[in-house]
């Protein structure tokens, strides 16, 4: 042990690659350095084919990215190419719901799939898994299989860090916005995890035959930052899981990077410089802290460090949230948030989807719609109650992911969808669509449909579609535009087939007088329609795209069940296009938001 912990000295960059000369038989030392055994070259076979694994997945979708782009937007209406573009949207969009919970798409499990077939090739694939030692011949202390695992392992830790940085160079190749990388950051992780696990066993196998294991243990060294790293690996994994980075996000998010930064940090004193393994580490920190530092000066040199958020109370479950801002976004585009005065969770940011559009040449308003939970938005809803109208320090982070700008304009039909908190985000879809739609003539259709259990939401809702009106200069009919918002809170069940016009006294007791007298002329101009109870969303989904020869755009935003229905009914109209089914559009397009908070 040298002078520095776990260390061999003289440190170097790399370690002597000279496996020296060889005293077995010549059989045995052809044994001990084939292709697959050599554990002075186990970096070379190991270590690269991971990392031009995983840099040929994301080739595959940075080059499909780019042909979306150079391709003309008349050859997209080539029978071939939209049949070609429809499956692989089938791929993206097909899942399943199995006890309440949501599979990841079926193109996102076959590519998974790979993964896993690539890494039980290469760790099972190679022979033995063990050296065939005896007590008089020793071919070398570390067990293939263990040897090549951690080499593997090491591979992955670059792509896993990337993957889960905001702005990052994989969503800049690939267009893929961070939020719907976070899958591939969890995969990698279970992955990365499961063969450190593999590596750990052996070496306890084949030092207990060996019996010294508990002086390796007293030794300290690769047996000591290992089993640290492990523990380190195995607290980050698991909270990851969703159903406890949901139950516990705050602690979650609070313990994450510490954690992370002590499995880096043992990881790295395990590793010992041995061959080209430091070179991962060196990897891993300039492209993260490219990222980190991007991000910085996007929260600091760009939005400054003098942000009010004033927050207003809705309703009881629904917290407003403004910022005046300079700053321009894309519809449904999110923003981290990191408020200053909230205790601990002033070391986190939170995401948040923009519920506004920036008006240009003007001072913009961002807006954010927030169902209110615990920990945060609950600390920030007492806030509001407590004091109306209070604003508070913030720092922004963004914006990030959302639909490029004019998507929506490609396509003959729109169809936007929030439940619960996403309702908000609608209203962005909204006025995005009103300012630049024609009076006199409809080119283009949007629906909207809202699901919300929250008795105060239409209150809140329709006030501020009045807003949009004012601030667009509306007030008449909006060609195109339909809203649907279904109520489905305790005491409204049933779902009713027709439309009723809205009464304020017996629909929306919460609501202002001021808002009692506009409503009805809100209610025109937007073509505002109420129903009781849950909506078909397959149903709505299907007949919109039930027309022959248009393009449809559908954005979603709500609950798991909300998503998966609709994300099922678009996988249903890729298979009908490329059946080239009667009745059925051109094109479906669908994106589905993680940010409603």
């Amino acid at each position: 042990m040298g002078m520095i912990p776990w260390l061999t000295e003289p440190v170097m960059l790399h370690s002597d690659r000279n496996p020296g000369a060889c005293t077995m038989t010549p059989e045995q030392c052809a044994y001990k350095s084939a292709y697959w055994r050599n554990w002075y070259q186990a970096d070379h076979r190991f270590s690269l084919p991971t990392v031009a694994f995983f840099m040929v997945a994301i080739g595959i979708f940075t080059i499909a990215h780019i042909l979306t782009l150079v391709f003309p937007k008349s050859f997209q209406k080539n029978p071939v190419w939209s049949r070609l573009v429809a499956f692989s949207r089938f791929l993206s969009y097909k899942s399943w719901r199995i006890a309440g919970w949501n599979t990841n798409s079926l193109g996102a499990l076959l590519l998974g799939g790979a993964g896993l077939v690539y890494f039980l090739s290469m760790t099972l694939g190679p022979k033995p898994y063990y050296w065939p030692n005896t007590k008089e011949i020793s071919y070398g202390n570390s067990p293939p299989i263990a040897t090549r695992t951690g080499f593997m392992a090491l591979a992955c830790m670059p792509f896993l860090v990337v993957l889960a940085a905001k702005a990052n160079p994989i969503t800049a190749l690939t267009g893929i916005s961070h939020e719907k990388l976070n899958i591939w950051h969890n995969w990698v992780a279970w992955a990365m995890f499961v063969l450190a696990l593999i590596h750990t066993f052996p070496f306890i196998v084949f030092h207990v035959w060996k019996g010294d294991i508990r002086a390796q243990w007293n030794d300290g060294g690769v047996w000591v930052t290992g089993v640290v790293a492990l523990i380190a690996q195995a607290w980050l994994t698991f909270m990851s899981i969703p159903w406890i980075r949901n139950r516990y996000y705050e602690f979650f998010k609070s313990t994450h990077l510490f954690m992370a930064l002590v499995f880096v940090i043992f990881f790295f004193f395990h590793c010992d410089f041995r061959m080209s393994s430091w070179d991962y580490f060196i990897a891993t920190a300039v492209i993260y802290t490219l990222c980190w530092l991007y991000a910085q000066c996007k929260t600091f040199f760009e939005h400054g460090i003098r942000n009010k958020a004033r927050l207003v109370a809705q309703s009881n479950d629904t917290l407003r949230i403004s910022i005046e801002t300079t700053m321009e976004w894309d519809p449904e585009q999110h923003i981290f948030l990191r408020f200053l005065t909230c205790g601990a969770h002033a070391l986190t940011a939170h995401p948040f989807t923009i519920c506004s559009v920036p008006q240009p040449g003007r001072k913009n308003t961002l807006v954010f719609y927030v169902k209110t939970r615990g920990g945060l938005t609950g600390r920030l809803m007492a806030m509001a109650r407590k004091n109306p109208d209070v604003q508070i320090p913030v720092l922004m982070d963004g914006p990030y992911g959302g639909i490029p700008a004019g998507k929506l304009d490609e396509f003959d039909k729109s169809l936007i969808i929030g439940g619960g908190a996403g309702a908000g985000l609608t209203l962005s879809m909204v006025e995005d669509f009103t300012r630049f739609s024609n009076p006199q003539e409809e080119k283009s259709q949007l629906n909207v449909i809202v699901a919300t259990r929250d008795p105060g939401m239409s209150a809140w809702y329709t006030r501020a579609l009045e807003d949009i009106a004012k601030r667009q200069g509306r007030d008449s009919l909006i060609p195109g535009i339909s809203i649907h918002i279904h109520e489905t809170f305790t005491g409204r069940t049933g779902l009713e087939t027709e439309s009723k016009e809205v009464e304020v006294e017996s629909e929306i007791k919460t609501q202002s007088v001021e808002s009692k007298e506009c409503k009805p002329l809100t209610t025109e101009i937007f073509g505002i329609q109420f129903f009781a109870g849950r909506p078909d969303l397959r149903a709505l989904t299907r007949q919109v795209a039930s027309q022959d020869g248009v393009s449809v755009g559908v954005v979603v935003c709500g609950p798991s069940s909300m998503t998966h229905d609709v994300k099922y009914a678009a996988s249903e109209v890729q298979s009908h296009i490329l059946a080239r089914k009667a009745g059925t559009a051109r094109a479906l397009w669908l994106h589905t938001e993680n940010f409603s908070y």
